[in-house]
């Protein structure tokens, strides 16, 4: 038998066998078991997560006649036949070459018919956003009243182009993307089953070359495994991925950070004399410049999470480099990648990016540099020793006996000292301020059936931004939304003030819930440290309305009325929060 790519030697063909999607195989599991089963599901999610295969095992699963706890034997002939793709009552279609109305039409009529060998006859449309409109418009009355035991399963990548009618007659599953730790834990077990040797730290670097797709990591795998003679090193992944080594950026940012141009631009020539990609290299740094900015917030994310390698050069590197440098350095790197498919030639666009990183002002001196400032100077050695040195300080201490003399002068003609101001006032860098004018009016008519609404398409839309944009994103969630409006609330006050300035970011968060929901939609942003105050605030300031309302009310309202009724602001919080989530207490 001809050689197998590990992909499909290795696919799941059970649901514990499903990497990363616990939420769903537990859902269709428990579903199989209590004979609950849906006519229409949709499978939705970025492409290698395992949405085909989570359809095949369904339908062996509820086809299978010796199925235990929603999974399938794999062992009867029913089971043997769907992994083989021979049963006639399990039908895969690709959308991409079968969009037209008469191929839909012909399933619609093929479905009227009662399956042959199997419980049920199961149709597996896969990326089904390529259909036509007309095959929509065909597949929908089939869809609304569906011939007895036949299913469809949907899969897409793209579930925003399927109509909301199509959607709204089945069953939706959002898979999300594979984190990189349990894409290693999966690649792991295969080589460790295979026994083939890996460096663990090679295997990382394929998990995150990935980029959360579980067909792509083995792909690379496969690949790099044939290019090495089934040996994992990581100068073997380092070759067919084209990404650069740990200690290559490591040096190439300490000499952007140092200034240092001549020896950066060195670098950069080694770099593109190996043959790595152009492309790649800026993905990259563009990585590295988001790894540095969340690591100073959330180390752990990094090192454990994302299997991103701390070395001592990467821990200094954060500390030297302030969040608005870096900010402008992510921005830099963007503009210059989308240069790069328009020219012939990159060499020269990568040199000139790595000038203007090199010269990004740090408006504030590095943590470093403020602790060797703040250092006593030694009294022991003699000042002549210092050289210019000793004068400067000389010249300050002077300063400083002079400006002492005229605070005692003062004080003693009873006039004293002007108050500093609080360091809060000085010090405190300037904070983007909440607009609480914009999180009222929503929050007046908010609900939880808007709320979950924009739950339910947040991971569509982060999935239309860039991977600059979405890893700003990530730190983000729907607290509160009415018809019309959504609040966002951020994990961290530095994202959020990157957000609240970045006017094309909110241009495509705006653009894309209006492709995802059919309506405008407002979008406010919060930090999540101030929505609870903000909160507490508008139930307060709600409440405060009833009062004055009951007060103005008629003296001919029984107090008795008053009581049986529940408060206004009352109803408002359960609205907004849900019952659970609600504890009302009488005063």
């Amino acid at each position: 038998m001809s050689y197998q790519a590990l992909y499909r030697v290795w696919r799941p063909q059970r649901f514990d066998e499903i990497v990363g999607q616990q939420m769903i195989t537990r859902t269709l599991k428990n579903a199989i078991v209590a004979k609950k089963t849906s006519h229409a599901y949709l499978f939705a999610g970025p492409r290698g997560t395992g949405k085909t295969s989570m359809a095949k095992i369904f339908a062996k699963a509820i086809n299978c006649p010796n199925q235990k706890d929603g999974e399938p034997c794999n062992e009867c002939a029913t089971c043997k036949a769907i992994t083989a793709g021979t049963l006639n009552d399990v039908i895969e279609i690709d959308a991409a070459s079968n969009n037209g109305v008469e191929e839909i039409r012909n399933i619609r009529d093929k479905a009227k018919y009662a399956p042959t060998s199997a419980p049920y006859k199961i149709y597996i449309i896969d990326e089904v956003h390529m259909l036509s409109t007309g095959a929509f418009n065909a597949l929908l009355k089939t869809l609304e009243e569906p011939p007895a035991n036949v299913v469809f399963i949907l899969a897409t990548t793209e579930p925003y182009k399927i109509p909301a009618t199509i959607i709204s007659r089945t069953q939706r599953f959002d898979f999300k993307r594979i984190t990189a730790q349990d894409s290693y834990e999966r690649m792991a077990y295969i080589l460790k089953t295979k026994q083939i040797e890996f460096d663990p730290d090679a295997l990382k670097l394929v998990a995150k070359a990935s980029e959360g797709g579980m067909r792509d990591a083995l792909s690379i795998l496969d690949q790099v495994l044939s290019f090495s003679d089934n040996k994992l090193t990581v100068d073997n992944v380092l070759d067919v991925t084209g990404d650069l080594a740990q200690t290559q950026i490591d040096t190439l940012m300490t000499y952007i950070q140092a200034q240092a141009t001549g020896k950066a631009l060195e670098m950069l020539q080694q770099i593109l004399t190996e043959g790595k990609d152009e492309q790649r290299f800026i993905e990259d740094l563009i990585s590295y410049c988001r790894n540095l900015l969340v690591y100073a917030k959330a180390p752990t994310l990094i090192e454990q999470v994302e299997l991103t390698q701390v070395t001592e050069t990467f821990k200094k590197l954060s500390q030297a480099f302030m969040p608005n440098q870096l900010y402008q350095m992510i921005d830099i790197l963007n503009d210059v990648q989308q240069q790069l498919r328009y020219t012939n030639h990159p060499d020269i666009y990568l040199e000139v990016l790595l000038i203007k990183l090199a010269n990004v002002p740090n408006t504030v001196a590095p943590k470093a540099a403020r602790v060797a400032d703040t250092q006593p100077t030694s009294t022991a050695a003699p000042a002549a020793d210092n050289g210019p040195e000793a004068k400067t300080i000389a010249n300050l201490e002077n300063q400083l006996q002079t400006l002492q003399q005229q605070v005692q002068t003062l004080t003693q003609n009873g006039t004293g000292p002007a108050k500093p101001k609080r360091a809060s006032q000085t010090a405190a860098p300037h904070k983007v301020k909440v607009n609480k004018t914009a999180i009222y009016p929503i929050l007046d008519s908010a609900t939880r059936t808007d709320l979950n609404r924009y739950k339910e398409v947040w991971p569509d839309l982060m999935n239309m931004l860039s991977i600059t944009k979405r890893a700003v994103m990530n730190v983000s969630r729907p607290v509160a939304a009415n018809d019309s409006g959504v609040i966002v609330a951020f994990d961290y006050q530095l994202f959020f003030e990157k957000v609240m300035n970045d006017a094309e970011l909110l241009g495509e968060l705006k653009t894309g819930l209006n492709k995802l929901l059919g309506s405008p939609a407002d979008i406010v942003l919060v930090p999540q440290e101030d929505w609870p105050v903000i909160r507490k605030e508008y139930l307060a300031t709600d409440r405060l309305k009833t009062a004055t309302k009951d007060q103005d009310a008629p003296n001919d309202v029984k107090p008795a009325e008053t009581k049986v009724t529940q408060s206004p602001a009352a109803s408002k919080a359960v609205a907004l929060f849900g019952k659970d989530a609600v504890e009302i207490k009488e005063d």
